[in-house]
């Protein structure tokens, strides 16, 4: 049984599964962008979010924890020099991911898994406000409302036409 284990092992040993998530997470840190499986990405998300919140400390020690994860010497600078900075002020969600359908394949669910500050068609798309409409019958109150509304603006209409008339009778005679 399963009971409290959520962690998942992507049908791998362990030490396959730690060298596979440190290159998937050094390529997410170079490219900031990297297309992959959903559980593979899930499982990423859970490896590299703690480590960029390591990386907003600046420090030797900070620097060799990463390392211990991430094994590539690039990606941890990259790491710190431009993704930390980026990041500074976000408060945890480093990442972003996008579901983009099945493989052909073997049917494996898709996406795209990326750095959040770094896609600038997000970023500069301004955010659409949904319109609040809604599919319903007039309730009566409304529509007697509207009934009275219309008699009363006719009445404002009609003394000013029967007005001009006079005044249009009085010339004529």
């Amino acid at each position: 049984m399963r009971h409290g284990k959520k962690f998942n092992h992507l049908g791998r040993k362990s030490a396959h599964r730690k060298a596979l998530l440190a290159n998937m997470a050094s390529s997410l840190i170079v490219h900031k962008r990297i297309h992959t499986t959903l559980a593979k990405a899930k499982a990423l998300r859970l490896f590299v979010e703690p480590l960029i919140t390591k990386s907003k400390e600046d420090s030797t020690h900070s620097r060799r924890v990463v390392f211990r994860y991430l094994r590539d010497k690039d990606a941890v600078t990259e790491l710190y020099r431009e993704v930390a900075i980026k990041v500074a002020d976000r408060p945890g969600g480093y990442t972003r991911i996008l579901r983009t359908g099945n493989r052909l394949g073997d049917n494996a669910e898709m996406c795209f898994i990326e750095l959040v500050d770094y896609n600038e068609n997000m970023l500069n798309e301004p955010k659409k406000v949904a319109k609040k409409t809604r599919r319903r019958k007039p309730s009566a109150k409304k529509t007697q409302a509207s009934v009275v509304e219309a008699n009363v603006a006719k009445e404002k209409v009609e003394p000013k036409a029967e007005k001009k008339e006079t005044t249009e009778d009085k010339k004529s005679e």
